[in-house]
């Protein structure tokens, strides 16, 4: 009797839990500005353990990269056993973690920093350890347990499986273990996560994997990597997608991992014009004074940060020199030329023939520069350069660049 009362509610149940997706998806307020951080792949792939861990943790207070902004430690592939245990739990390697993921997370926190893990939307991670395909409750539980703060989710062995369908379940299943975990999806582009992504993560891959090269492609049997020019020229159309808690991610920094100190510059130039994520990937336990410099430059962190959260984009690409702009808070703007060409180039910018104008994630805006002056200051540099109302003469070296702030007279 009592069934025969309650079942022709049960379909309203249904109907009205499926209308609230928004209480079983990502958690708001965790990226209202670009992440940053560090992940341990670019430099060590699975040859990772708790000791090094700890090590680039006390690195990136020391370093003053905590307080410019990098919080996030997050241990890419191979953190974990070969093998579940008997209740289908995932276990850290005892080898590798002899005092468990819980222990290492504490550390972390203890430091001010914020610790994350990798797994697999697939039956395998990419190195062969074990993906989360049908545990992703189970393993959410776990990662919640761990205190863990983020999470970075892989796309190998996927074959059949549907990204947007994925996705959204583990992040539901992050939503309902409770703790407030930043969801990081690596699907590498193929299923164009900028459409359907932004109630589901944080920050979503645009393309496949970086290598530390200026402007390449490396091929492997059934993959690609890509060099910091062919992913920035991946991001054509993507601005519209990216704001305040959701953004594009054109994947790690590769700076300090072996290309030249003005490919670095511009690396890290067009990743902050792009409004990116910005994980750091190089020994942060050895890591120069330069590239320390690189990756702490204040002005250019500002750009990248802005809360405005507007993508930049390319505006012009003449003689190999790339123009991108990004607009700013406060009226402000960010113009950034990249010198792609193998010699140095004599640039001759009349302000008054810029107007740009594009929509972005939070809205449409314009550069007019023949409408409304700007004083010019260069971001590496610190020097004033003068204002857009004379013409900007200068030279940019071979693979370098210049980042200028444009701000309101």
């Amino acid at each position: 009797m009592v069934m025969k009362r309650l079942a022709p509610a049960l379909p309203l149940l249904v109907g009205i839990l499926f209308m609230l997706p928004a209480y079983a998806q990502k958690f708001d307020g965790l990226a209202s500005t670009p992440p940053m951080g560090w992940n341990s792949w670019n430099t060590f792939q699975t040859n990772i353990n708790e000791q090094l861990v700890k090590d680039v943790a006390d690195a990136i207070v020391a370093s003053g990269m905590k307080d410019a902004g990098y919080t996030y430690i997050v241990l890419d592939d191979g953190w974990m056993a070969k093998e579940r245990d008997s209740a289908g739990n995932l276990v850290p390697d005892p080898a590798k973690f002899p005092h468990g993921i819980k222990a290492l997370a504490a550390y972390m926190h203890s430091k001010g920093l914020k610790f994350g893990l990798y797994n697999c939307a697939g039956t395998e991670t990419c190195a062969g350890y074990p993906g989360t395909r049908g545990y992703e409750y189970q393993d959410a539980r776990n990662y919640a347990a761990w205190d863990v703060d983020y999470l970075k989710f892989d796309w190998c062995y996927s074959t059949g499986i549907n990204a947007k369908e994925a996705y959204t379940t583990m992040s539901k299943a992050l939503r309902k273990a409770g703790r407030p975990i930043l969801f990081s999806l690596c699907e590498w582009g193929g299923n164009k996560p900028w459409e359907w992504a932004a109630p589901v993560g944080h920050l979503w891959r645009t393309t496949g994997d970086i290598t530390a090269i200026f402007d390449a492609e490396k091929k492997f049997t059934g993959y690609s990597q890509f060099g910091v020019l062919r992913i920035a020229d991946m991001q054509k159309g993507l601005a519209a997608y990216a704001g305040p808690g959701h953004w594009n991610d054109p994947d790690m920094l590769e700076v300090g991992n072996g290309m030249s100190a003005a490919e670095d510059r511009s690396h890290f130039s067009i990743w902050c014009m792009l409004a990116a994520p910005l994980i750091a990937g190089n020994d942060l336990r050895h890591m120069s004074s330069a590239t320390q410099a690189v990756l702490t430059n204040k002005a250019l962190l500002a750009i990248d940060q802005d809360p405005l959260g507007a993508e930049g984009y390319k505006y012009t690409e003449v003689d190999s020199i790339q123009t991108w702009v990004r607009p700013l808070s406060s009226g402000a703007w960010a113009v950034c030329l990249v010198n792609r060409s193998s010699t140095p180039r004599k640039i001759g910018l009349d302000w008054t023939t810029v107007h740009a104008t594009d929509s972005t994630g939070v809205g449409t805006f314009t550069l007019s520069p023949a409408s409304q002056t700007y004083s010019l200051t260069d971001c590496w540099t610190s020097h004033v350069l003068g204002s857009t109302a004379q013409p900007l003469h200068t030279e940019v070296a071979s693979h370098d660049v210049l980042v200028m702030k444009l701000t309101v007279r």
